[in-house]
C-alpha cells in the first residue's frame, strides 16, 4: 500500500471540512459477539430504491492476472506514487519517497526496443487477455525520468550532504532528509528527471492507440490524471518542493486533460485523484502551510482565500464546467478521490478483537451520516454522498470514482468481510467506480469477498446489477445489500455478519407470495478457502430466519418464479417530439388479480399526455398506471393492456424496469 503522509495525520481543526460536526460518541462495538440468536431484522424491498450498480466498482490496482481473468474484473489501475514519473519511452518510473527519489529501469528483455514491449505495455496486454479495461495514470506534474535507463536518485549524499536514511544498495543515494530532521532544500530536480508535460502526455495515448486502438475500439479506456498531487510536496519533493496549487491545477488539468481528448475523444478521464479526507476541502499549498504554521490557518487556509473562500474540491469541479462550456469539450469524466481509513492500527500488524471490531465498523465512513470518525479527522466523512453532492452543485453529470482504498488485513477473514461489506456499500451508494489498492492473493479472503460478487458458484455468476432497497436494524452487527440480475431476473440478498459470533436474523422480502426457495452460497471463517453450495433456504410469504455463522457472507439467490407478472412495453409510433405506446400487464402468478396498479420510471425526458384503458399519472420520470375498473381483474394467466400518447425532447429511450402492485415484473 502506498505511504499515507506522516504530517497529514496531527495539526487538523474541526473546521476542515465545511458542514459541521457529527455528535454523539463513536460506535460502540457492544454486541459484537453476539451468541447465536438475538441478531437484527433484515428486510428487502424488490420494487424500492432502485438504480443501476455500475459493475467498474469491482475493480482493483495492479491485479494479479489469474484471479483478473477468473472474476472478468472490470477495470485494473496502473497507479501509485511511481506512476506520477514514469517515462513510457524509456521504461523507468521515479519511485519518489517510496523508495530514495530513485530512478529504477524496469525489467525488460530488449531495452533497446523501447517502448515497445514495455511494462506498462505488459499490463494494458494483460488486461486485455482477461477483457478488462485498463486505466493508466499520466502525469500532470510536469517531470519524467531522464532519458538514460540508468539508477539516479533525487538526494545524491554526496552532492547534498549526510541523511537520516541511506538505500542499502546504494550509499549514494538519501531520503532527503537532513540528520537533523529538516528537509534538504535547494536540490536540482534534473538530477532525475526531465521537464514532460500535455505533449508528452498526448504522444503516449497517441502509442497507445496506435498499438491497441483507441478507447472505443479496445485500446485503453480510462486516463488517471496523476497520482495523489496535493501530496507531491512530501512524495515527490526533490521536482516538486512547493504544494500545488489551485492554479496549478487548474491549468495543469486543462493541457493535460483536453490533450487527450483531442488524442482519443473516446477516453476517459478521472481526477483530480486526491489522497482523501483533506483533498476534498484543501489545494496541496494550503496542507502544506497550514501543516507548517496550524493553528488558524486550518479555519482560513490562503490558497482557498485568495479563491473567494470555495473549498478546492468545488472550485476544481467548477473549472472543469467551466471549460466544457468554453470550449464545447468535456475534459472530466470521473471526480476522483482516494480514500483510507485513518483509525489507529487498522493497517498494522496487530490484529486484535478491538482493532478487528474498528476495521468493520469504520467502513460506516463512506456512507453513514450519524457516524463520526474514530481518527484525527473526529467528524462525519460519509465519503460517496459528499463526493456525489459535489458533482451535482458544481459539475452535474460527472461520475465519482475512488481508484484508491483498502480496509486492511485482506489476509485476514475480518479483512475479506469487511471488503465484502465496503463492495455492497458500493453498488447501494451509487459510486461509479472503484479500484482497490494492494489487492488479494488469489486464496486470501479478500479475494474471497470479490468471488461473492463476481464469482460465488466458481461458473461465473454474480451479484445483481440493479441495487433495490435492503435493511438492517444493526447494520453495524449484520449489513444486508439486494440487487435484481438483468440476465435472469434473479434476487440477489448478500447478508454479512460482522460481529465474530454466530446469530439468526429475521429476513423478509416484499412481493413474495406462497413459498419461495433461494439457493444459499456462504464464505466464512469456517473455511477460508471456499465457497460452500448451501442447501436451499425456503421462504414463506417472503419470511425466513437466517443462521449466520461469525464472521460470514451470506448469498441468496431467488429466481424470478418467485414473481408474478410479465410487462411488455410497445412503442408503436415515435416522431420528432411525439410518440404512442402500449403496455401489455400479464398475471403469471398463481392469484387472480382484483385490481392492479403499474409502475415505470422513464430514462428519458418523455411526458405522458393523454391515455387510454387507464387513468395514467406522472411525477418527473416516474408514471403510475391503473385500472379502469371495468379491466381491473386479472385472472391467473390472463392480460391486459392499455395505450397512451406523449411527448420527448432529446430523449425517447423506453423503461427498462416495471413494477405491478409493488412487485418487479420480467420485462417482455
Amino acid at each position: 500500500m502506498q505511504r499515507r503522509p506522516a504530517l497529514l495525520v496531527a495539526l487538523l481543526a474541526s473546521a476542515l471540512v465545511s458542514g459541521g460536526l457529527a455528535v454523539g460518541p463513536p460506535a460502540a462495538a457492544a454486541g459484537r459477539a453476539a451468541a447465536a440468536g438475538g441478531g437484527p431484522t433484515l428486510s428487502v424491498d424488490p420494487a424500492a430504491a432502485r438504480h443501476a450498480i455500475s459493475r467498474d466498482i469491482y475493480g482493483m490496482n495492479f491485479a494479479d492476472a489469474a484471479l483478473e481473468k477468473e472474476l472478468k474484473l472490470p477495470v485494473d489501475r496502473w497507479g501509485g506514487n511511481a506512476t506520477t514519473r514514469y517515462n513510457y519511452l524509456t521504461d523507468t518510473s521515479n519511485r519518489a519517497s517510496d523508495w530514495y527519489f530513485e530512478n529504477i529501469p524496469e525489467n525488460v528483455a530488449d531495452p533497446g526496443a523501447l517502448p515497445d514491449g514495455s511494462t506498462a505495455d505488459q499490463f494494458v496486454e494483460k488486461d486485455r487477455a482477461a477483457g478488462t479495461s485498463t486505466i493508466m495514470t499520466v502525469p500532470l506534474i510536469g517531470w519524467v525520468p531522464k532519458p538514460a535507463r540508468e539508477k539516479l536518485c533525487g538526494f545524491s549524499i554526496a552532492k547534498y550532504g549526510p541523511q537520516q536514511s541511506i538505500d542499502p544498495w546504494d550509499e549514494d543515494c538519501g531520503n532527503g532528509i537532513a540528520p537533523d530532521g529538516s528537509f534538504i532544500t535547494g536540490n536540482d530536480p534534473t538530477d532525475t528527471s526531465i521537464p514532460a508535460g500535455a505533449d508528452f502526455v498526448a504522444g503516449w495515448v497517441k502509442y497507445l492507440g496506435d498499438r491497441y486502438g483507441d478507447a472505443a475500439h479496445g485500446g485503453v479506456k480510462f486516463y488517471n490524471l496523476d497520482n495523489e498531487p496535493d501530496i507531491w510536496h512530501e512524495t515527490h519533493r526533490d521536482v516538486h518542493p512547493k504544494g500545488a496549487t489551485y492554479d496549478e491545477m487548474k491549468a495543469t488539468t486543462y493541457a493535460v486533460a483536453s490533450a487527450i481528448k483531442a488524442t482519443d475523444p473516446a477516453a476517459k478521464t478521472l481526477g483530480p485523484a486526491g489522497w482523501g479526507w483533506n483533498s476534498v476541502t484543501l489545494s496541496g499549498a494550503d496542507q502544506q502551510t497550514c501543516n507548517t504554521q496550524g493553528g488558524s490557518c486550518w479555519a482560513n487556509p490562503p490558497d482557498r482565500a485568495a479563491h473567494g473562500g470555495v473549498d478546492f474540491g468545488a472550485w476544481y469541479l467548477q473549472q472543469m464546467a467551466a471549460y466544457e462550456k468554453a470550449h464545447g469539450t468535456r475534459i472530466l469524466d470521473y471526480y476522483d478521490n482516494h480514500w483510507y481509513p485513518q483509525g489507529n492500527g487498522i493497517f498494522g500488524e496487530n490484529d486484535d478483537e478491538a482493532t478487528q471490531a474498528l476495521r468493520l465498523r469504520s467502513t460506516r465512513g463512506l456512507w453513514d451520516p450519524t457516524y463520526t470518525d474514530e481518527s484525527w479527522i473526529g467528524q462525519t466523512v460519509k465519503a460517496i454522498p459528499r463526493m456525489k453532492a459535489l458533482t451535482e452543485a458544481n459539475y452535474p453529470g460527472t461520475k465519482t470514482a475512488i481508484t484508491e482504498y483498502n480496509w486492511g488485513a485482506l489476509d485476514k477473514v475480518d479483512g475479506g468481510i469487511a471488503q465484502a461489506d465496503i463492495l455492497g456499500i458500493f453498488g447501494r451508494e451509487g459510486l461509479d467506480l472503484a479500484t482497490l489498492w494492494g489487492p488479494p492473493a488469489n486464496d486470501d479472503p479478500g479475494a474471497y469477498a470479490f468471488r461473492m460478487y463476481l464469482n460465488y458458484d466458481g461458473a461465473g455468476s454474480a451479484f445483481g446489477d440493479t441495487s433495490v432497497r435492503a435493511a438492517s436494524t444493526d447494520q453495524d452487527q449484520v449489513a444486508v445489500y439486494a440487487a435484481e440480475r438483468s440476465s435472469d431476473r434473479n434476487l440477489t440478498v448478500m447478508v454479512i455478519n460482522k460481529s465474530p459470533g454466530a446469530v439468526t436474523a429475521p429476513l423478509s422480502v416484499a412481493g413474495l407470495v406462497g413459498s419461495s426457495r433461494a439457493q444459499v452460497y456462504q464464505y466464512g471463517q469456517a473455511d477460508t478457502k471456499a465457497v460452500k453450495h448451501l442447501a436451499d433456504q425456503t421462504l414463506t410469504d417472503g419470511a425466513a430466519t437466517l443462521s449466520l455463522p461469525g464472521y460470514s457472507i451470506t448469498e441468496l439467490v431467488l429466481p424470478p418464479a418467485g414473481r408474478s407478472c410479465t410487462v411488455t412495453y410497445t412503442r408503436q409510433s415515435v416522431w420528432l417530439g411525439g410518440f404512442t405506446a402500449a403496455v401489455d400487464i400479464r398475471n403469471t402468478g398463481d392469484t387472480a388479480l382484483d385490481h392492479w396498479t403499474v409502475k415505470w420510471n422513464y430514462p428519458g425526458d418523455q411526458q405522458v399526455t393523454n391515455a387510454w384503458n387507464a387513468k395514467v399519472t406522472q411525477n418527473g420520470k416516474s408514471v403510475t398506471a391503473s385500472d379502469m375498473d371495468y379491466n381491473a381483474r386479472i385472472g391467473v394467466g390472463g392480460s391486459t393492456s392499455f395505450g397512451f400518447q406523449g411527448t420527448w425532447t432529446s430523449n425517447d429511450s423506453p423503461p427498462t424496469a416495471f413494477t405491478l402492485n409493488g412487485t418487479p415484473c420480467a420485462v417482455g
